[in-house]
This record gives structure tokens, C-alpha cells and sequence, in this order.
């Protein structure tokens, strides 16, 4: 009760100084301080002493003082203590009370000439607080710093233990800014620490011009050797880049910190010195390109020829533009023998002055880079149509050839062995497919035949239909310039040639010579890919077929090939050759005169009729594979189809042993795949997809 009284009486104090009535400050006139601020002396000053008073009280106080309206939000409870010990001015009034509330955790928000008390946590939520500049009031504010030379997300981690835990502090990387929200006397701390960290770096790149020494061996070399050295990353001051410019055959560097650059140009001068003018030998590991390859196109750049060079074709003008030192440099020096490859580990020994060589290793250095793949996939699809239709009647009469005296015989005899009627007479298990209808009576004996049914009567009748469909898709991956081939099919031996003897001779014993063929599917290509992404391919296409077996001459194939050279862009289907072909035959066989009889000829006629359609179209997918990501990606894609289709023939479990079906292991990384997935495609093998 007491401290309720307490607070009222201390409260009526406050309005009475607020009206005017607060207690005489001193009456001396205004003294100007030395920083040029003014204490103010007169009626223009109050006395605050608030004792653990409600937030609400304090508010009219300040309300009443000031002439400002206030707002407060429902959640802002709590008591602040303001004890001046002299007399304060009426403008500092504001200040101190919101640096009263800010140890509560409340601030204030001025928006629509309004000033809303709200917890300090929702502050940012308020239009009020945003401004591209700081304010005289210690109040809540958000502010957006343009960083110019540093990374605005690297420098989110500094300022981030300098601004209290309420407030926030955001990078934008697209527009390399910062958003903080904070107080109005932090955020101008926060301005100032800014402009001292963003500042723009002290080394710039520089350039070492080298002498003696390849520029691009040396920084391999500086590169691997600081690179050992560096201590852990973050700092930016060890960052250090080296590269080489084989042109001028110069480093530029680009150093953290003055003690590291001194370092690195201690270390490129004492790489930098010469060697014994005609015996330096240097050696150079390709990572991509062949070595023996390489050597080759060295050694026709350095002579001037393609060839093999002789002492007379030697060029006598400067080797590679090297002026008096490559002139001057010995004779053994400029021998064939100063380029050489060693296949085994795939390197290039060098043995030339340095000028020459400098150039020499700077050539390689842009012959040995990454080729790029070609994945090529084809599809080569034939459908083929027959229809054959027959129909004749024939009939024979040789019941007289078991008679004596002069007897007469004959018929109608159309078709093949097991067409005809004779055929069928000798053997009736050799009849042809389809209906056959004969009329028999009994046996005859034919002489030099024997006995065979006397067929008076045959009636064929035939109609067939077959359809194929033959889809194929071989895919090939290969380097860029190189010729890649696939073969799907059989060897087959061709007689060429054979040796005989006669029934006299004893010795000589007789002999075939014999060809391998390869018949099926071939498919080779030899793709090269241009600067722009087009892909020139040479290509050979073929499928061959053995359709005939038993000739006495030798096997006969089918054969389709061709053979051409296309320009395409990357990933695009280009059809490269196609075959449309369709027959049709229609033959009769009859007697003459008596087969064009109306309706009494089809007993001296045989009809056959075929139709033969074949569509036969090949299509090619060429992708171009210039990174290792690309070609893992293909090659996921068809592993894990190859194992869905052995998951889907594993036999159903039954109550014989389970033998387990062998499968391909699980590729790394990725989950195998159910037992029905591949299902649910149809069967078809998946299209990879394009790559750029």
C-alpha cells in the first residue's frame, strides 16, 4: 500500500514538472561547452524521478512532456525506474525514456506521426523502421549497405556477434548487400565497420617474366609447393593463383599478402636458371593425349616436315621463331633424336635448349587436353510383309500302265516336288502346307519308280501371311576422331578355293581355302566434333543375312549396307539411309488353249500370287560427352535398365531348388531396382537424355 503511494506522489511530481511547476534549476546563463554543445539553463528543464512505475504511467509522462502520442501494445507490462540527479532538458526526455524501455526489451516505432510501443522483436515488422539513413532516435530501424570490393555473405559472420540477438542482419548475394535491423546508434557503429572491411585488395596480379625456364613447368611446380605449405583454408591473406602464359612465356600471380608474393619470387628466380646449352634433357607426362601421337606432330613442326627429316630437308631458318640462340645452338641439338615418346609411360623426353624448348612445352601444354566423347546410339528398324496365295487342280490317269498292249496315260503336273501330284503320289508326307484334297484308288507300279498311290485327284488350296518386325539399337561411345565398331551377328566361312585330286593319284591329299566373313549387324563410325557442337561422322552400316545354306556353290547372304558422311548437331536423329521395297508376283501355270476355258480351264490351271513388303529405315543419335558427369549419367541409365530386365526373368519361386540367377552387382550409389520395374516401360531400353 505504502509503495502504491509512493508511486502516485512521485508521479503527481512529474506532472507538475512537466506543467511548468518542476523545481528552479540554476539560474546561471547558458555555458557553451568544448565541443560547441550548449547546457541549457532557465524554465526549459524537468526533473525526472520514477521508482518502479508502471510502463503506462511513464508513457503519459513522456506523452505530456514531449506532446507526442503514444500507442501501446497489449504486451508491453513492466515497471522502469528514471532517476535524474540534476535537471534534465525537455528534449533529452525522449532519449531517456527510450533507453529506459530498451532494457526492458520494448521499443518505440513513429509511423503516421504516432509512436507505437511494441516489443523489440517485432519492431522490424513496421514500415516505420525502414530508412536509407540513420536517425537522432535511438529507436529500431532497418538499413541496407551496398558492399563494393568484399562478399556481403562473408561478411555476415563478423557483424553478426556486434548486433543483438533480436534484431537480424541478412546478406543478398545477387546485389552483394546487407540488411541489418538494429538500433539507430548501432546500425551507424555497424556503417563505420563496414567501410573500414570493405575495402578493395592490396595485391593486385602481377607478372614475372621468365628467362630460362618453361613458364608453365614452373608454375606447376610453385603451385604443388605452396599448395603443401598453405595452413588451413579461411585465410584469405594465404590465397595465392599461378598461371602460365605460355605466349610471352611469363607467370601472373595473384597474392594474399606481401610475404607470400616475396616468397613466390624467390622461388620462380631460382627456378628460373639456366641450364647447360645443349644437353638439358626435359620430360613431360601427358594426362590426356597420346605420347606417341604427339611426338610425331612435334617432330614435323620442329623439322618443317611431316616426313622422317634427312640433313639435306633440315630447315635452315630459325627453329620456331627462337632468333640467334636457336641458331646458335649445336648441331646435335637439331637431330631428329631431340623429340622422342615413351609409350609405356606415356611421356615425351625433350632434349632441346631452353628457348626450344619453352616453345615446345607450350605446344603440348594445348595438345594435351581433355577430348571430348561421342555417344552414338542407332536404331535400325526392318518390317517386312509376305502374302502368297495358291489354288489349282490336277489330275492324272495311269491305271493302264499295269496293262499290256497299248495303253494310254497322263495329266496336269503344276508346281514343285511337293506341290505336284506326282510328287505327292510318291510320297504323301512331302505335300506342301494347306489344304490338299485328292482322290486315290488303290496302288500302281510305275517301272524304274516303283510303286507309288494311283492319285487320280489333287485339289490345293493355300494362303499365308507373316509379318516381322526386326528393331535394333547398338549404341557406341567413342573419342572424338576416332573410329569405334560394333558387330552383332556370326563368322561365317566362304569357300574360296579348293584342290581336288583325281581317283589315280595317292599322295596328294585334297583341300578347301576358306574366308571368315563377319555376318549380322556392323556398325562403325568415326565422329569429329567441331568448335560449335556440330559432329561430322563418317559411317559404315550394314546387315547381312544367310538365306541359302545348301548351294553347291556356297552360301548366299541378304546384304544391306551403306556407307556415308553426315553433318549433325548435337543430339539430333538423323536418318542415314533407308530401303522401301515392295513385290509382287503373280504366275499361272496351264496348259495351253485348255486353261483359257471358261470356268472348265481351272481344271488345266494353277494360280500363285506373293506379296513382299519390306520397310527397312536407320536412324542415328549422336550426343556429344565433353565431362565426366555426362557419361556417368548415360551409363547409369543403361545399367540400371540391364538390371531390371535380368530381375524381370527371375523365375517365380516354385517348389524346385532355387538356383540363384546371376545379376549384375548394384551400382554405387544408387538403389537397385524392383523386380517389375521394367515392366512398367514396355521393355524398351531408355533414351538418354541430351547433354550439353
Amino acid at each position: 500500500m505504502n509503495r502504491r503511494w509512493l508511486q502516485t506522489g512521485l508521479l503527481s511530481l512529474a506532472l507538475l514538472a512537466a506543467a511548468g511547476q518542476a523545481l528552479p534549476a540554476d539560474p546561471a546563463p547558458t555555458e557553451r561547452s568544448r565541443n560547441g554543445g550548449a547546457r541549457p539553463t532557465g524554465p526549459d528543464v524537468v526533473t525526472l524521478n520514477l521508482v518502479n512505475t508502471d510502463i503506462e504511467g511513464v508513457v503519459k509522462v513522456v506523452g505530456e512532456i514531449t506532446g507526442k502520442n503514444f500507442v501501446l501494445d497489449p504486451r508491453v507490462k513492466g515497471t522502469v525506474n528514471i532517476v535524474s540527479a540534476r535537471p534534465i532538458s525537455r528534449a533529452l526526455v525522449y532519449q531517456v525514456f527510450l533507453s529506459a524501455i530498451r532494457l526492458q526489451g520494448f521499443t518505440a516505432v513513429e509511423e503516421r506521426g504516432v509512436v507505437m510501443i511494441v516489443p523489440e522483436t517485432d519492431a522490424k515488422y513496421y514500415r516505420g523502421t525502414t530508412s536509407d539513413k540513420p536517425r537522432v532516435e535511438d529507436v529500431v530501424q532497418t538499413r541496407v549497405f551496398r558492399l563494393q570490393h568484399q562478399s556481403a555473405a562473408q561478411v555476415v559472420p563478423v557483424l553478426r556477434p556486434l548486433i543483438p540477438t533480436n534484431n537480424t542482419i541478412t546478406a543478398y548475394p545477387s546485389s552483394n548487400t546487407l540488411v541489418v535491423t538494429d538500433y539507430a546508434s548501432n546500425l551507424q557503429r555497424i556503417e563505420r565497420i563496414i567501410e573500414a572491411i570493405d575495402q578493395p585488395h592490396d595485391q593486385e596480379p602481377i607478372i614475372i617474366r621468365l628467362q630460362h625456364a618453361s613458364a608453365i613447368d614452373v608454375a606447376q611446380t610453385v603451385s604443388r609447393l605452396l599448395a603443401e605449405q598453405a595452413p588451413a583454408a579461411g585465410d584469405p591473406t594465404q590465397r595465392f593463383t599461378v598461371t602460365a602464359d605460355s605466349r610471352t612465356n611469363s607467370l601472373l600471380a595473384h597474392v594474399g599478402s606481401p610475404a607470400r608474393l616475396l616468397r613466390v619470387r624467390q622461388l620462380v628466380a631460382m627456378l628460373d636458371s639456366p641450364t647447360s646449352a645443349g644437353g638439358n634433357i626435359h620430360v613431360i607426362y601427358l594426362k590426356n593425349a597420346v605420347a606417341v601421337k604427339v611426338a610425331e606432330v612435334l617432330r614435323a613442326v620442329y623439322t618443317g616436315d611431316a616426313g622422317a627429316p634427312s640433313a639435306a630437308a633440315r630447315p635452315t631458318a630459325t627453329p620456331l621463331g627462337q632468333g640467334a640462340a636457336a641458331v646458335a645452338a649445336p648441331a646435335a641439338a637439331m637431330q631428329p633424336g631431340i623429340i622422342q615418346a615413351d609409350a609405356a609411360t606415356n611421356s615425351i623426353i625433350i632434349t632441346a635448349p631452353d628457348a626450344i624448348y619453352n616453345n615446345l612445352r607450350a605446344a603440348v601444354e594445348k595438345l594435351d587436353v581433355r577430348r571430348a566423347q561421342v555417344y552414338v546410339e542407332a536404331l535400325i528398324a526392318e518390317v517386312t510383309a509376305d502374302k502368297a496365295a495358291e489354288f489349282g487342280i490336277q489330275w492324272q490317269s495311269l491305271t493302264g500302265l499295269n496293262k499290256s498292249g497299248t495303253q494310254g496315260f497322263g495329266g496336269t503336273n503344276f508346281g514343285t516336288a511337293g506341290q505336284n501330284i506326282i510328287g505327292i503320289a510318291q510320297n504323301p508326307a512331302a505335300a506342301g502346307p494347306g489344304l490338299n484334297v485328292g482322290l486315290v484308288k488303290g496302288k500302281i507300279t510305275i517301272p524304274g519308280v516303283g510303286e507309288v498311290l494311283n492319285l487320280n485327284l489333287l485339289l490345293r488350296a493355300l494362303q499365308s501371311d507373316s509379318n516381322a518386325n526386326i528393331l535394333s539399337t547398338p549404341t557406341l561411345l567413342t573419342l572424338d576422331n576416332e573410329e569405334a565398331k560394333i558387330v552383332i551377328g556370326q563368322n561365317v566361312p566362304f569357300i574360296t578355293g579348293q584342290y581336288a585330286v583325281s581317283a589315280a593319284a595317292t599322295t596328294p591329299t585334297p583341300f578347301q581355302t576358306i574366308e571368315r566373313k563377319d555376318v549380322g549387324l556392323t556398325l562403325r563410325i568415326k565422329p569429329q566434333v567441331s568448335e560449335g557442337g556440330a559432329i561430322r561422322m563418317q559411317i559404315f552400316q550394314e546387315v547381312s543375312t544367310v538365306t541359302d545354306a545348301t548351294n553347291a556353290s556356297g552360301l548366299i547372304t541378304n546384304k544391306r549396307s551403306v556407307e556415308s558422311t553426315v553433318l549433325v548437331d548435337d543430339g539430333q536423329i538423323v536418318a542415314i539411309g533407308g530401303l522401301i521395297q515392295d513385290n509382287v508376283i503373280d504366275g499361272v501355270e496351264k496348259v495351253p488353249g485348255l486353261g483359257d476355258i471358261p470356268l472348265l480351264g481351272g481344271l488345266f490351271r494353277y494360280n500363285t500370287r506373293s506379296h513382299t513388303k519390306t520397310n527397312l529405315m536407320v536412324f542415328l543419335r549422336p550426343v556429344v560427352l565433353r565431362s565426366t558427369q555426362s557419361a556417368e549419367s548415360i551409363t547409369a541409365d543403361r545399367y540400371d535398365y540391364i538390371m531390371g530386365e535380368q530381375l524381370k526373368v527371375r523365375p517365380a519361386p516354385t517348389v524346385l531348388p532355387d538356383f540363384q540367377t546371376p545379376v549384375l552387382p548394384p551400382r554405387q550409389g544408387a538403389t537397385p531396382p524392383a523386380s517389375d520395374k521394367s515392366a512398367t516401360d514396355g521393355g524398351k531400353p531408355p533414351v538418354p537424355a541430351r547433354t550439353q
